[in-house]
């Protein structure tokens, strides 16, 4: 746990939050400035900044707590659909340095796009940078 960590705080219960579901790995609760009804917030139970400091067994945890939660979060609101999606560093706009799935009811005519509407513009790749990107890419 992280002492100046709003999410660690709900995770102890020192701040109240509107906790949907717990399980051993994660959490999930009501977002406080939610984007839609019901817009959910996933987070492993322990302290980790970045999606890459998630050891495995809690990343399979937390997915697990998320494959529960959207099917929940969609009946509860009657929605039809949800964006699932991670900030994953400050410049990908994550605000709390705490990793957290956002679950994010969706309806027809709400306004807000795929998630590709978020970039302006999209690069130019030629093969040959996409070759050297799929090379590098080694988890």
């Amino acid at each position: 746990m992280s002492e100046d960590c709003i999410f660690c705080s709900i995770v102890e219960g020192d701040i109240p939050g509107r906790i949907v579901h717990e399980t051993d790995d994660a959490v999930a609760f009501l977002d406080a400035n939610p984007l839609a009804r019901g817009h959910t917030l996933v987070i492993p139970r322990n302290h980790h900044e970045r999606l890459d400091d998630v050891p495995a067994e809690e990343a399979t945890g937390l997915y697990s707590a998320l494959h529960q939660v959207v099917p929940a979060v969609e009946a509860a609101v009657d929605a039809p659909a949800t964006t699932v999606a991670f900030n994953n560093g400050e410049d990908a706009g994550q605000e709390v340095p705490h990793v957290h799935a956002h679950v994010v009811p969706r309806f027809e005519g709400d306004g807000s796009g795929p998630i590709h509407a978020i970039f302006g513009s999209r690069p130019d790749l030629s093969d040959d940078e996409l070759d050297e990107i799929e090379a590098a890419i080694e988890p």
